[in-house]
């Protein structure tokens, strides 16, 4: 029903309204087919033959004779016009019964929308603990304050999660800088410092500035992969996960030396598609990260095998020892054990990792070792999927696809 341009009203008047309007519109369609059908019921009940004569007494007259026809016309007429009066009577009456109960129903069936549009203002006005909790009958409206609430619970943990981030990453480059700043002002306030003073001040802010450089990389390669989880991966080449390995274990073969790491390799053939340089990543920071975080004298396991339509990169490491309620939450960003931050680092290694493997569409799960340390395995598919729909989103905001050990 298109209004005329100007007015405006509630959904509830409108409702009302067409209540009224197929109330009255069923009572005239009632009258005509009434019409009809009494109209046939004389012609069919007082039938005479042509010319045929009826004595009809009237109120206040003498008896007088009539043709049949004109008797059953007159009767017709009267019947009609009794039926027509009365029955629009009727569909008026109808019509405002109609639109009076259209109005009551309307009223409490759009009792919840007003209340999810109530919660719905609360929530914009920085209240995200509010919730429908509609209860009743599971009919529509129910689906959809349940689906309402369900879409705030996410919001919510997505911007807990991302509010913890920014904490988290806030807190971490203001270490570095902290530092920065403590040594420059000691240095300088002192009228007396030597060279050598001055050499060591220059070392520690260096130091700083590269852990600051390095929690900046780290954050900008997050960035970066979780678009490509977004959006897809930018470039997509065959790759063997074997081929990484060498090069992940001569970038930190120094710091594993003077740990004393004994590594045992099982490298067999690995071949996937997807982003060379992503994969690389991968292996490095798995590699990277079993070495920093193990133990004096400690050992590393590499291996990477083929299945039949995916491969798989297994990285474990000796170390303190582990339980897994804490390991399930080493993905989260800036998330580290307590005895793991000793180690060097961002705390984003198992953040980047985890949105690498999403972005080629595999599964990474992480297993606390018995004897103290970590299990890393990753399955990564041969080849990727073909879809249109995209891989579930990485990013610190949103739900992980993460398969663990429970």
């Amino acid at each position: 029903m298109a209004w005329p341009r100007g007015v405006r009203l509630g959904l509830r008047m409108r409702l009302a309204l067409a209540c009224a309007f197929l109330s009255a519109a069923v009572s005239v369609i009632g009258l005509l087919i009434s019409l009809i059908v009494v109209d046939n019921s004389i012609q069919n009940a007082l039938s005479f033959q042509d010319g045929s004569l009826v004595e009809v007494t009237l109120p206040g007259q003498q008896p007088t004779q009539l043709e049949g026809w004109v008797i059953v016309d007159a009767i017709r007429r009267s019947a009609n016009d009794t039926l027509l009066a009365r029955g629009l009577l009727i569909a008026m009456f109808a019509g405002l019964l109609g639109g009076g109960a259209g109005y009551v129903i309307a009223a409490r069936a759009l009792g919840p929308i007003a209340e999810v549009t109530a919660t719905a203002r609360r929530i914009s006005e920085g209240q995200m603990g509010e919730r429908i909790d509609l209860g009743g009958a599971h009919d529509e409206l129910r689906d959809l304050a349940d689906t309402f609430d369900a879409m705030l619970d996410r919001l919510d943990r997505s911007f807990v999660a991302q509010r913890r981030f920014v904490s988290n990453a806030s807190h971490e480059l203001r270490t570095p800088l902290a530092v920065i700043r403590t040594e420059v002002d000691v240095t300088l306030a002192d009228p007396d410092a030597t060279v050598q003073e001055m050499r060591d001040m220059g070392t520690v802010v260096l130091d700083a500035t590269y852990r600051a450089g390095a929690l900046v990389e780290s954050l900008l390669d997050l960035a970066k992969i979780d678009a490509q989880v977004e959006n897809g991966l930018s470039q997509i080449d065959s790759f063997d996960l074997a081929d990484a390995v060498p090069l992940a274990l001569m970038a930190v073969r120094e710091e594993a030396r003077e740990l004393g790491l004994h590594i045992h390799q099982d490298a067999m053939r690995a071949p996937v598609v997807g982003d060379i340089h992503l994969l690389e990543q991968l292996v490095a920071n798995l590699v990277t990260n079993a070495v920093r975080h193990n133990v004096p004298g400690g050992e590393i396991w590499i291996r990477t095998a083929r299945s039949a339509e995916s491969c798989e990169l297994e990285v474990s490491n000796t170390g303190d020892q582990l339980d897994q309620g804490t390991v399930d939450e080493l993905f989260t960003p800036f998330k580290r054990a307590s005895d793991r931050t000793r180690g060097k680092g961002t705390g984003l290694g198992l953040s980047i990792v985890r949105a690498i493997v999403l972005a080629h569409h595999g599964w990474v799960r992480l297993t606390a070792r018995a004897g103290g340390g970590l299990e890393v395995r990753v399955s990564l598919p041969s080849t990727l999927p073909v879809t249109d729909e995209p891989p579930v989103r990485a990013g610190w905001t949103g739900q992980f696809r993460i398969l663990r050990d429970r």
